[in-house]
């Protein structure tokens, strides 16, 4: 008997009893869409976290002021006031690999335009700030280096912000008072969407010299933002920003830094290798279904071989060698998981496209997801269909002939 003629046999047998064989193929379909959905789900996770910190620039370095200590207390980063705008200008001078250099502080303020009253995040930068922070502006400008230097009240706010304050009105040209003192705005930042813990979108964004001197009254910053040339130099320039803080801020040898940086780039690893880690775990618990399902295979089939005993006493009888029956049952085991492939990756993908469509979330569909979980399923056949079918092609052939 050849592998058509087998192939014909067994599509004929499971088609006898139909209900059982989609009992049976019912593991390794819930298997398979199992797999498929989670991973689309892991990846799409990954893909849509990894963009939210790329809308951030991933050639930057985020200098951050370090940890005031009261006692045996330690504060947060950033409470310690250890950077100053002429630790800004210092690392400007380190010249390559440094590319930008943007001062930042920030704090909410009350901000008001006609009858609209909002508390807002005031975060005042350098101009560079757009560029370095991959920010764009959509309409209107931002403001100059020279209105920096100047401290002018000019202000470029978001695109939620804008909503609240302004409605439909353009905002551009009219003036906001923050924390009491009138802003001109002169642009709308681009919209960037919820970062979840945060919205970019609801800030409003004045020279930092202006915020330090004229609204919050302070001397120090929160942290200073620097762009490289290439992400490849993010270390050589870490190590050249910190030879240039410890020189200004007299650390002798043996004493820690006051100040802490931070590669965009180290997070983006980070996050992607949890991501990786989270979406294997998926996988992995949504194969159990798959072996649920081979289980089921082998318990089929090792029964349909107690069924047709008789039926392949008559077959060897009549001349079938031990590896046509082999073969047929094989083949069966086969085409049940296969089959039940087949339509798990159907539903699979039918759910994962309706997740994002009816919940919102981003789902990506991964071309090797269903090559390899097509392939785990077919190896589940083989592996479980391996037993019933040895049993089946050892049947002594007097003893089925005889068998009721």
């Amino acid at each position: 008997m050849n592998v058509l003629e087998s192939i014909r046999v067994a599509l004929t047998g499971l088609a006898a009893n139909k209900l059982r064989s989609l009992l049976t193929m019912l593991g390794v379909i819930i298997g398979v869409s199992a797999v498929i959905a989670m991973v689309g789900i892991g990846q799409g996770a990954q893909q849509e976290t990894l963009e939210r910190i790329q809308s951030f620039g991933t050639n930057t370095l985020m200098v951050m002021a370090g940890e005031a200590r009261q006692g045996g207390v330690r504060g947060g980063m950033g409470s310690s006031a250890t950077l100053v705008p002429e630790d800004a200008e210092a690392i400007a001078r380190i010249g390559t690999p440094i590319k930008a250099v943007c001062p930042e502080v920030g704090r909410a303020a009350q901000v008001k335009y006609g009858n609209q009253n909002t508390n807002v995040s005031i975060v005042g930068c350098g101009e560079s700030y757009a560029d370095v922070r991959n920010h764009k502006v959509a309409r209107g400008r931002f403001f100059t280096e020279r209105e920096v230097a100047s401290m002018r009240r000019v202000c470029t706010i978001g695109t939620a912000t804008a909503a609240t304050l302004f409605g439909t009105q353009n905002p551009i040209g009219k003036r906001i008072r923050i924390a009491g003192s009138s802003f001109l705005v002169v642009g709308v930042m681009a919209e960037k969407g919820s970062q979840g813990w945060f919205n970019p979108d609801d800030q409003i964004y004045i020279p930092y010299t202006t915020a330090m001197r004229r609204v919050f009254g302070i001397d120090s910053l929160r942290m200073i933002t620097v762009q490289v040339t290439d992400i490849s130099r993010a270390n050589l320039a870490t190590e050249r920003i910190t030879q240039v803080l410890r020189r200004r801020h007299r650390l002798g040898p043996g004493r820690e830094n006051d100040f802490n940086i931070r590669n965009q780039a180290e997070f983006v690893e980070a996050v992607e290798a949890t991501s990786r880690t989270f979406t294997l775990l998926l996988a992995g618990i949504a194969s159990v279904s798959l072996l649920v399902g081979g289980i089921g295979i082998m318990n089929i089939m090792l029964v349909s071989v107690t069924e047709r005993t008789r039926e392949i006493g008559v077959r060897k009888a009549l001349g079938a060698r031990r590896r046509d029956v082999l073969l047929q049952f094989m083949i069966e085991a086969m085409v049940l998981s296969i089959l039940g492939g087949v339509v798990g990756i159907g539903l699979g993908v039918g759910g994962s496209l309706l997740l994002a469509r009816t919940a919102g979330w981003t789902t990506v569909i991964a071309p090797h997801a269903i090559a390899l979980a097509f392939t785990f399923s077919a190896a589940v056949g083989v592996f479980f269909g391996i037993y019933p079918a040895h049993k089946a092609s050892r049947l002594n052939p007097i003893e089925a002939l005889r068998w009721e």
